[in-house]
Order: structure tokens, then C-alpha cells, then sequence
């Protein structure tokens, strides 16, 4: 009985970090690029008092046996990379991405970061970075005189203006073999690891890369009905889990005032 405590503990645990993980699902319904999360469970190990197939003599074998179970356990958030929606906009460095790819940005420490929100902007020496003023990689500087931006679906582009030579440059995107393996950084960024496989760059629209749509973002694809039903039966999950510990707990009181 007591054991019935510690599975309904281990469901409440699990099931907190699962409503943690819609929480974040929801508030980040606007977010630039963001790719959802959902959260995998796994059961734990069993208590085996007789084990199916065991040999209990004279030959007869155990068609069934005995299992306990011990509860559950968050083993995953798995990243999901569907397409978010694309909102149309009047900036002409809003770059979305329609299919697979990342851009891929420059960081302090000179490491590489890959992300998905193309609302880009242009700092004071002419570089296209992201809204943290990370520089992205494929831009050419943008020089002083340049009026017109066009960036084509395959990511090649020229700046523009009255008396300038067009300024010719060319933006590869990123893929990996398993996205849900990159680490999330925050600030829409994430970073390769193990498990992504070693970053792949290509021109956009061919070899899987997704093309590139200038004057769109992409959003969220955080689906709020769906997170919210998620949220409920999130909730559910949880009071059911509760209801098993109190039950335990009534059972236990009342085996202690037997002898009463």
C-alpha cells in the first residue's frame, strides 16, 4: 500500500512538468520561430513477485506472472518543428522560412547559434542582425546609399539605390539530420549537439532547405485550443494522482485502527 503513495507522487511530479512545459507552450503563442514542445512519459521499473514464464515444476510454465508497477517519469520534451504560420509584413529584412533550414548567427564568444525568427534589422555599421544584435551569416554589410533590399526565394540578394552599383550577396540556411536534438538557448536560439548530428548548409529551395519569403515572419506553432485541452488533461491527470495518494492514506488509517 505504501507503495501506491510513491507511484501517485511520482504521477504529480510528472504531470507538473508536463502543465511547466504547456505553460510555456502558451506563453510563447507569439513568439517569433518558436517551435512547440510536448512531453513524453515512461513507466518505471517493476516489482516482479512471479515472472511470466517461470518454470514451477513438473514441466508447467507460468502463462502469466506478476508485475508492479513504480510510477512514471518525464523522459523527453521533444521539440516540434512543423511549419508555424507566416504573417505578411511591411519590413523588408522580415525573413520567414517556408520548409526546413535555420539562419545561422554569430555569437559573442564566436560560436555559432541557429534560429528561426527572420525579424531582422540593421545595426549602425551596416550589419543584418537579430533583435539581440547578433550579426547573420550570409549578409553582406549593408552600404550606405542602399534603398531597396530584394532577397529572392533561394536566398540570393542585392542591395539597391539611386547611383549604386547592386550589391550582390547570397544567404545559406542550416539543417540537421534530428532537430529535436538541438539545445534551446533561449532568445529563439538554439545550438547543435550530439544528438542534432553536425550542422548541414545549403542553398535555400534545393537539398531539403526550405526556401526564404522576404517581407513575412514566421510564427509560433503553438496551437492555444490544443495546448488548452492538453491543460486539462494536465489538471486531471494530476487530481486523479492525488486521489490515489489520499485514497492510500485513508486505507493506512484505517489499518492502524483496527485494534481500536
Amino acid at each position: 500500500m505504501i507503495q501506491s503513495l510513491y507511484a501517485g507522487a511520482t504521477g504529480m511530479e510528472a504531470q507538473q512538468l508536463n502543465l511547466n512545459n504547456i505553460a510555456n507552450n502558451i506563453a510563447n503563442a507569439n513568439t517569433n520561430g518558436f517551435k512547440r514542445q510536448k512531453i513524453e512519459f515512461q513507466d518505471l521499473l517493476y516489482q516482479k513477485p512471479r515472472t511470466a514464464g517461470a518454470d514451477v515444476g513438473n514441466g508447467n510454465i507460468l502463462p502469466t506472472g506478476v508485475e508492479i508497477g513504480n510510477g512514471t517519469r518525464v523522459v523527453a520534451t521533444s521539440k516540434i518543428f512543423s511549419q508555424g504560420t507566416l504573417k505578411q509584413t511591411q519590413n523588408k529584412l522580415d525573413l520567414a522560412i517556408e520548409g526546413d533550414g535555420f539562419f545561422q548567427v554569430l555569437r559573442p564568444d564566436g560560436s555559432f547559434a541557429y534560429t528561426r525568427d527572420g525579424a531582422l534589422k540593421q545595426d549602425s555599421n551596416g550589419r543584418v542582425v537579430t533583435s539581440d544584435g547578433l550579426i547573420v551569416q550570409g549578409f553582406a554589410p549593408v552600404p550606405q546609399g542602399a534603398t531597396q533590399v530584394d532577397i529572392s526565394p533561394e536566398g540570393n540578394g542585392q542591395y539597391s539605390g539611386p547611383g549604386l552599383a547592386p550589391v550582390p550577396f547570397t544567404i545559406q540556411l542550416t539543417r540537421f539530420n534530428n532537430p529535436s536534438g538541438l539545445r534551446s538557448l533561449g532568445n529563439n536560439l538554439y545550438e547543435e549537439t550530439n544528438s542534432s548530428g553536425a550542422p548541414q548548409q545549403g542553398a535555400a529551395g534545393i537539398q531539403g532547405m526550405g526556401k526564404i519569403m522576404q517581407y513575412f515572419v514566421e510564427q509560433s506553432n503553438v496551437n492555444v485550443v490544443e495546448e488548452m485541452v492538453n491543460m486539462i488533461q494536465a489538471q486531471r491527470a494530476y487530481e486523479l494522482n492525488s486521489k490515489a495518494i489520499t485514497t492510500s492514506d485513508e486505507m493506512l488509517s484505517q489499518l492502524a485502527n483496527l485494534k481500536r
